[in-house]
Parts: structure tokens; sequence; C-alpha cells
């Protein structure tokens, strides 16, 4: 029996069949505590905002945890497209095979200044990566919902604390935070047919890299693509 998650209410519902990537359904704990302590904003239950923000925290788990498609239940994946600052959309299987830190750090710069190099990282180094460095998780949320459906236009924050390394680079404690826009395309079921993601890598690979060189690698555009 999988314990209830209040941000995440798919994942207590779950048949028995479902093939998880690790063996069993995830836990969110230190993640929701993190959340909860650090968010901006408290939307009201049943909310188009609060009802947003558990959709993408619900399709995340999906997407880290699940291994088959047809065990989604948060998108339609024969229609599914993900976009990120512009680049050619990811299909459910591409995005799948990827994983999530992959497909919104690829990038088309040089290999020399690029602080991270999703060509190089497999769905679970990525996230091994990321797992190291923000032990605590990487928290997520709504700053602002413009739009309803079908096609829903938000503001989001994605933040954690530094506390463990990065690539070589020692932690700070320090939080990393960066902001972005995002636009959701849903059917009347509210499952997702197409993601379009907007934000600056250099405000998150930025807060993880120590000073010196490095740090003047990165791409300061906000659509780097």
């Amino acid at each position: 029996m999988v314990a209830k998650d209040k941000y995440r209410s798919i994942l207590h519902d779950e048949a028995e069949n479902i093939q998880w990537r690790h063996g069993g359904p995830p836990t969110y704990d230190l993640v929701n505590q993190l959340f909860e302590e650090g968010r901006t904003k408290e939307w009201p239950k049943g909310s188009l905002e609060e009802t947003v923000q558990n959709a993408i925290k619900s399709w995340e788990m999906e997407l880290s945890h699940k291994i088959h498609l047809q065990d989604f239940k948060t998108i339609v994946p024969e229609k599914f497209k993900l976009f990120v600052n512009g680049r050619e959309g990811l299909t459910a299987e591409e995005t799948l095979s990827l994983g999530s830190y992959n497909a919104l750090l690829k990038s088309s710069l040089p290999d020399d200044f690029k602080p991270y190099k999703a060509n190089e990282e497999t769905f679970e180094s990525s996230h091994e990566v990321f797992k190291s460095a923000f032990p605590r998780g990487f928290a997520w949320e709504v700053i602002k919902v413009y739009t309803g459906p079908p096609e829903i236009a938000f503001k989001f924050r994605h933040w954690g604390f530094f506390e463990g390394p990065f690539k070589g680079h020692a932690p700070t404690g320090n939080m990393v935070q960066f902001f972005g826009f995002g636009t959701l395309k849903v059917d009347d079921a509210l499952k997702v047919e197409e993601v379009e993601i907007y934000y600056d890598p250099a405000e998150l690979l930025g807060g993880l890299l120590s000073s010196g060189d490095s740090s003047n690698k990165i791409s300061a555009c906000p659509f780097s693509n």
C-alpha cells in the first residue's frame, strides 16, 4: 500500500501491476517538507493554481519513476510533446528515455561552454547528479496562472539547497533557484498533450558552480538552445 501524498493524488491509487523504475513507488517526505517550508504561495484547495501545481508534480513523479508510458495517467502518450526554450519538441518516448533533467538541460552550445553535458548523461546518471547536489530534493511551485484550460499558461519557481557535491564542485549550502514560464495544452480530461517551458539554465547551473572560470562559461541567454 502506497502512503497517500497530498500533492500527487494518483500516487496512492496505483494498480499493483505498475512497474516502478526503482522497484517500488517513491516517497516525497523530504521534498514535501522543503516545499512547505519554502513556498511563496499557498493556493486554496481546488483552485486552478493548486490543480496545475499538483498536475505538474504528478507528471514529474511519473516521468521519474514509471517505466512504461501506458502506466502514465497525466499525459496523452501518443500526442505528447515537450518543448524547452524553443527547441524541437520531444515525444513522450524521447522524454522518458532522456529523463527530466536531460530534457531540460539539452544544449547545442560547444562542449567547452557546457557546465552540464546532457548528451553524456543517462537517465539514471542525471538523476544521481542532482540527487547528490540536492539531498533534500528540488521543490517546485506555481507562482501564477494566467489562463485556464485547454491552454494553461503559468509562471513557476524551482528551488533546493546545494548541500552535496555537483560535478566536482563542493556544496555551499546556499539556496539554488530559478524561475520560468510554461504552457500546458490539455484535453477534456485535463491530460497533457503538450508542454512548453522557458527558463534560463544559467540560473540553475550558476548556483551549482564554484567561482572562477567555470561560472564564466555559462550562457546567460534565457533561451539557450
